[in-house]
């Protein structure tokens, strides 16, 4: 089956853009055409915001209990096409299918009924004294998201969004815009009001940097790399509009000597091989004690050894390609830099795994005796491959988890629970995992330094698109 979507969602319809450009779509499992959308322009972008901007005056004024019953209809039409929505994340960008039903579209799920449950008791109005503080919808938003966890980043934004009484316009990633487009459909089943949910797709210059410094734009939410980050944040600068950035990660994964090293190594082994090791706040630097360096060596491979790369469609991969040639090449690059540097390859290595001779497919990389100046250990890879980091003492391990650019996210492994809090306590991250804890659908996802700012999920991710208003006197009436 070949996806042919063309059309943008504007104004509550599926329209033509004002000047077709086509994008062939590539499965990076075969290398071949997975389908075909239309790239926009700055026009397009034009005709979107208008929309959004249009919409905004009535959207905003609905009340919460309206908004409520919304996000019910929404959740109802999602599941309707929660198949349909895994099978495009698996063909767009690579998702062993097991992961696109069981996590990257089960998770969209996670998101509505998170903010459902928000809706249930948040109190938009809250009166202190003579002054009645009033949380209002921010505004026209454009939404960026990336091809990494599709429904996840666009659920992120869109559910929020819409739940605090803004209105949008979405650019998904071009990698991954099937999932995208049926999502567009799940709006307009749900019955969201014309022009409160755009939708375009194309490239980051000719949409997304429009998008981004449209006077009409009151917020731009964008997940992606730290580099775009800052490109985004300079353009809105000009028009002085909220930005929310949720950006790369190089996460330290810190093992105590009293760590339960089997169950933590394989745990952390397989978090990062997970999505093809595509995901922002994997694990993947592992700090270990220098005593124990070979134990963990000797597990870290075994681990490897069972994990199954291959066709995305096979109930038995867990690990399937990269997004894309792009992506496979810069990998590629990673791993030999890490080999000329000197870090030893313990599993994995350059090329494709055996028996693959077509398609995207990294093997999965573990290097050892790696140090925190490497390029591996500073730069985020967003592939399959892990760093393993000796240290000395447990101050030596705090210095190097912090020893970075990055903010996202944090893990710290203690057999002695108040020891891992402690040690977490002083980790520079916006999320620290103790043990191989999950958080939940309302747990605030974001990052510290260049990490980005703001918080997603739940309340957190409510609030980031609302705006305070103070009204005083006549008893706040």
């Amino acid at each position: 089956m070949l996806y042919d979507n063309r059309q943008f969602y504007i104004d509550g319809a599926w329209v033509d853009p004002v000047s077709p450009e086509e994008f062939q779509v590539i499965n990076p499992a075969t290398e071949a055409v997975a389908g075909t959308i239309s790239m926009g322009s700055p026009k397009d972008v034009d005709l979107a915001v208008a929309a959004a901007r249009r919409a905004f005056d009535g959207y905003s004024r609905t009340t919460p209990a309206e908004r409520l019953a919304l996000m019910e209809r929404i959740l109802t039409a999602y599941n309707a096409h929660y198949d349909d929505i895994a099978h495009a994340i698996s063909i767009e960008m690579g998702a062993p299918i097991t992961l696109a039903k069981g996590s990257q579209t089960r998770i969209g799920v996670g998101h509505i009924q998170a903010m459902i449950d928000v809706l249930k008791t948040f109190k938009f109005e809250e009166l202190r004294g003579n002054t009645r503080l009033v949380q209002e919808p921010v505004g026209v938003c454009a939404l960026i998201t990336p091809w990494n966890w599709p429904m996840n980043q666009v659920a992120a934004k869109v559910i929020p969004a819409l739940a605090a009484g803004c209105t949008m316009v979405l650019k998904p990633s071009e990698y991954s815009p099937f999932s995208a487009i049926l999502w567009a459909k799940v709006m307009h089943e749900a019955g969201v009001p014309a022009g409160v949910f755009n939708l375009i797709n194309g490239d980051g210059i000719q949409v997304g940097a429009p998008l981004v410094a449209h006077r009409e734009v009151d917020m731009v939410s964008f997940t992606g790399s730290t580099r775009a980050g800052t490109a985004v944040a300079k353009s809105a600068a000009d028009s002085v509009k909220r930005v929310h950035q949720e950006l790369g990660g190089k996460s330290p994964n810190v093992l105590l000597d009293d760590a339960n090293f089997e169950r933590a190594v394989k745990q952390s082994v397989l978090h990062v091989f997970q999505n093809s090791g595509q995901s922002c706040n994997a694990p993947t630097r592992m700090l270990v004690p220098a005593a124990r360096l070979s134990e963990v060596e000797a597990i870290a491979k075994r681990v490897a050894a069972t994990v199954i790369v291959g066709d995305p469609m096979s109930d038995k991969t867990a690990v399937g390609p990269v997004v894309s040639k792009l992506q496979f090449d810069r990998v590629a690059g990673y791993i030999e830099k890490g080999i000329a540097e000197g870090a030893t390859v313990i599993s994995g290595g350059v090329g494709r795994p055996d028996g693959l001779s077509q398609g995207y497919f990294v093997k999965p990389t573990i290097f050892s005796n790696v140090n925190n100046q490497m390029t591996i250990a500073r730069e985020e890879i967003f592939g399959p491959v892990l760093c393993i980091l000796p240290y000395q003492t447990e101050e030596e391990a705090i210095t190097i988890a912090n020893d970075t650019p990055y903010g996202l996210a944090a893990y710290v492994w203690s057999e002695d629970n108040l020891r891992a809090r402690r040690v977490g306590n002083r980790i520079r991250a916006g999320q620290v995992s103790l043990n191989g804890a999950y958080g939940d659908m309302q747990t605030p996802f974001g990052g510290f330094k260049m990490s980005g700012n703001g918080r997603e999920y739940g309340e957190f991710g409510l609030r980031d698109f609302l705006e305070v208003k103070a009204v005083i006197g006549v008893d706040a009436a």
